[in-house]
């Protein structure tokens, strides 16, 4: 499953969100590949589209037993177009929850997870930018 939050400049922020179900296949939507090895689930980042932080192979996020939740949090700038002589950009702030097997709902959506990734950067190429729990 995958909850899906937007709010944008455009529309106002108004905060938009729906609910996508179909497998583990959907992750890819997210350039996320899960793969699973007996009762555990590896989570990797795709390559994927963003124009800062690049991202030329995939990189392993975290290993989830059974029961446990992990957390990637990552930001991006993207191109509207792929012409370099455009310089629209727009940004993307993202906090992904991933879960081996049924948890509940509240640990899944306010309690600490277990593994942690924040791969949050400055989007213009300077010192890292780390986010606070």
């Amino acid at each position: 499953m995958i909850h899906d939050v937007l709010a944008d400049e455009a529309g106002g922020h108004v905060r938009r969100s729906d609910v996508l179900t179909g497998g583990v296949s959907i992750a890819r939507n997210l350039n996320l590949w899960l793969t699973s090895d007996g009762p555990a689930v590896t989570v990797e980042r795709l390559p994927g589209a963003a124009a800062f932080p690049p991202a030329e192979v995939s990189a392993r996020l975290f290993t989830l037993a059974h029961g446990q939740i992990g957390r990637y949090r990552a930001n991006f700038r993207f191109r509207f177009t792929q012409c370099a002589c455009d310089p629209s950009w727009y940004y993307e702030d993202w906090v992904v929850h991933v879960s081996n097997g049924r948890v509940a709902h509240d640990r899944f959506l306010h309690g600490e997870p277990d593994l942690d990734v924040d791969k949050r950067v400055h989007l213009y190429g300077g010192p890292g930018r780390r986010g606070t729990r």
